[in-house]
């Protein structure tokens, strides 16, 4: 029996917020619910996964995709992760998700910007191994995607 990836993603996202309510703990599908919200939202084609990237935009550039779901309670900045200046992609884009796992926003940064920031953060006493926060990445992307608000 197929099942439809919408369907799936949608449960997902529903199993994936009641586990936290429940446990207080996450389950690591944050990343392929934003795979799949990047790739729909944004009209872009998935890559083979031994590509190094995770999308093609409409112009050819490669896309790595990374997620991270906000929770109310945060106190910490959350950090988006490490980039692979040894990958082959063009740029990296950030969904960002509420706590129910839905996307509501997305940024872009391409990956000139990244480089000089991993040279940046390689001079300093307090690089956190090339890893950017999600508010650093909001100050340096550009929001791509919004959700409306209605």
């Amino acid at each position: 029996m197929l099942y439809s990836v919408e369907k799936l993603i949608s449960e997902a996202r529903t199993l994936a917020a009641d586990y936290r309510n429940a446990t207080g703990k996450t389950l690591a599908l944050s990343s392929e619910i934003a795979l799949h919200d990047a790739i729909t939202l944004l009209e872009l084609d998935p890559a083979e996964q031994e590509d190094g990237f995770d999308a093609v935009d409409q112009d050819g550039g490669k896309i790595l995709i990374k997620g991270r779901v906000l929770f109310g309670e945060q106190r910490s900045s959350p950090r988006v992760g490490q980039f692979k200046l040894t990958q082959p992609w063009d740029a990296v884009v950030l969904v960002l998700m509420d706590d129910s796992y839905h996307p509501f926003e997305i940024y872009r940064v391409e990956r000139d910007v990244v480089e000089s920031l991993q040279d940046e953060t390689d001079k300093s006493s307090r690089s956190s191994r090339g890893q950017l926060s999600v508010a650093r990445f909001k100050i340096i992307g550009d929001l791509v995607w919004e959700r409306d608000e209605e």
